[in-house]
């Protein structure tokens, strides 16, 4: 089944990368752990399921403003993994059997077939790993790199496979002890994609400027 054309495959490798992310603090893990990206891996897994509120930012060049999205992640305990789109629309995706499903009141369902997009299916495939906590087969999608320290880190993803790469420059998270904050999403053309998780988007309320934003992303912002 070909993809939609009102579907850019860019928007979908970052949508599939912000959905299939993880959703809400894990336990702290054990204070002897050394500081890299297992320690990132092992505090960002977690069993379904799972829900946080999000907050995401959608540049283009046709905006003064980047589009600024609410709404809510879920990885359901049948593994599905749901993101509703609040305000300024209502928008449900919903991966899972080997699709993405995109849904929108009054339109008919748009459906996706990952088994046809490669690329799609690596990036499914990766951050499942992450999910799981699996540097193993984390890494052979990405290249993986930890900095900061656990109080507050980014876990940089670079794709390995030329076809991934050629649509998806990179991702980088950011945390702060065992909370997910932030993915930042860089597309091989276009803006870098910014969405907020848990208590980033939570202090997120009211502040419209996107450097603002980016400090709450990166660490700088006060928590609330």
């Amino acid at each position: 089944m070909p993809i939609p054309r009102r579907i850019p495959r860019p928007r979908l490798l970052l949508l599939l990368a912000a959905l299939a992310t993880p959703c809400i603090a894990a336990p702290e893990p054990p204070a002897a752990a050394a500081f890299d990206a297992d320690w990132i891996l092992q505090a960002v897994a977690r069993p379904a399921p799972s829900r946080t509120p999000f907050v995401e930012l959608r540049a283009s060049p046709m905006l003064r403003q980047p589009l600024r999205l609410q709404g809510e992640y879920r990885r359901e305990a049948d593994g599905r993994l749901v993101r509703q789109v609040i305000a300024p629309y209502a928008e449900t995706t919903t991966l899972a059997a080997g699709e993405a499903v995109i849904e929108r009141a009054g339109r008919a369902p748009r459906r996706i077939a990952l088994q046809q997009v490669p690329e799609l299916a690596a990036v499914q495939a990766g951050f499942g790993a992450l999910l799981a906590g699996d540097r193993a087969l984390l890494l052979r999608t990405y290249e993986v790199r930890a900095e900061g320290t656990r109080e507050r880190w980014t876990l940089g993803l670079t794709p390995r496979d030329p076809r991934l790469a050629a649509a998806l420059r990179g991702i980088e998270l950011h945390g702060r002890g065992s909370e997910l904050r932030c993915v930042e999403s860089t597309p091989a053309k276009g803006e870098l994609q910014r969405t907020l998780m848990a208590g980033a988007a939570a202090a997120a309320s009211g502040i419209a400027d996107p450097s603002g934003l980016a400090a709450l992303c990166h660490g700088d912002g006060a928590a609330r």
